[in-house]
């Protein structure tokens, strides 16, 4: 099997990831013989997995996703999916955790990149009610990773390039969240933007790809306003706003919880690009330089 030339590229981040690229080819090839699959198309790929368009034995279609077996948001995917059993979201119908293999629901092509923003912005806020259910005890609280993610932040601070009115905030803020009670208890996807919501012949649209926590629900939104950047060219800080403000109305959030959560997650996200380049002990490149600054952007967009 051929590695997505997209895919391979992850090399950049890492021997863990060198290491799981070069397994990959024969994971897929065992699975697919063990679960009796046949694949009917070109393989798909995201940040971190492979998507086989598969047949099953019975004649069935589905997908085969095999996703990155290092530490990674999307170790517990298989929890949410089981938790949801399809309702809002795309159908697990087998899972093998240890080697991060799922046989999903084979869903159509159509995104929610389609859709006007503003009415993609409410159709996701309308999912919101059916995957914030209770969470397991088993799944990872937001409370604790936040807490990780906070303690490197504080540790590299000093080579962040972010204006340091943003990083203390979302040190401060994100700190009182570690400790407040209502950052964990709902599960939250984590990843929801217009991408990872596909439109499905049992209901018009169902959501993939989740990155579960036991969170806040408020701690959803930020994906919405990263991405379809370019539409908002010209208009960028009315255009983030506005996305935010469609959300939370739409999802009946509270504005201040809501745009605390997005600055704390923007600020965390610029520092894993930080994080990257430090581990592979390069500078940092023209990619990540520019995801740093749409972090930045995103977060002042939605300062009052």
């Amino acid at each position: 099997m051929q590695i997505p030339a997209g895919l391979s590229a992850q090399r950049r981040l890492g021997p863990d990831w060198e290491r799981w690229l070069d397994l990959l080819p024969r994971r897929c090839a065992d699975l697919l013989d063990e679960w009796d699959l046949g694949v009917v198309g070109d393989p798909m790929h995201g940040f971190a997995s492979i998507v086989l368009p598969v047949r099953t034995a019975d004649g069935g279609d589905a997908v085969l996703k095999v996703g990155f077996d290092g530490e990674s948001d999307t170790a517990q995917e298989h929890l949410a999916l089981q938790l949801w059993d399809g309702a809002g979201a795309v159908r697990l119908y087998r899972a093998d955790p240890a080697r991060r293999a799922l046989l999903l629901e084979r869903l159509g092509e159509e995104n929610l990149n389609g859709e006007w923003d503003l009415q993609a912005c409410e159709t996701v806020a309308g999912l919101y009610p059916r995957l914030h259910r209770p969470a397991p005890p088993r799944l990872r609280p937001l409370s604790e990773v936040l807490a990780q993610w906070l303690d490197a932040l504080a540790a590299d601070a000093a080579d962040v390039p972010v204006p340091r009115r943003l990083l203390d905030q979302a040190l401060r803020r994100g700190r009182e969240f570690t400790v407040d009670p209502e950052c964990d208890g709902r599960i939250v996807h984590g990843d929801l933007h217009y991408e990872n919501v596909l439109a499905a012949v049992r209901e018009p649209w169902l959501v993939i790809d989740p990155q579960p926590t036991s969170g806040d629900p408020h701690y959803e939104i930020a994906p919405l306003l990263w991405n379809r950047w370019a539409e908002m060219e010209g208009y960028l800080h009315q255009s983030i706003a506005r996305r935010f403000l469609t959300v939370v109305e739409a999802a009946g959030f509270d504005e201040d919880r809501a745009r605390d959560w997005v600055v704390v997650r923007m600020i965390v996200n610029a520092h894993w690009s930080v994080q990257d380049a430090k581990r592979m002990n390069r500078p940092l490149d023209a990619s990540e330089r520019d995801w740093i600054t749409r972090c930045i952007a995103v977060a002042k967009g939605v300062q009052p």
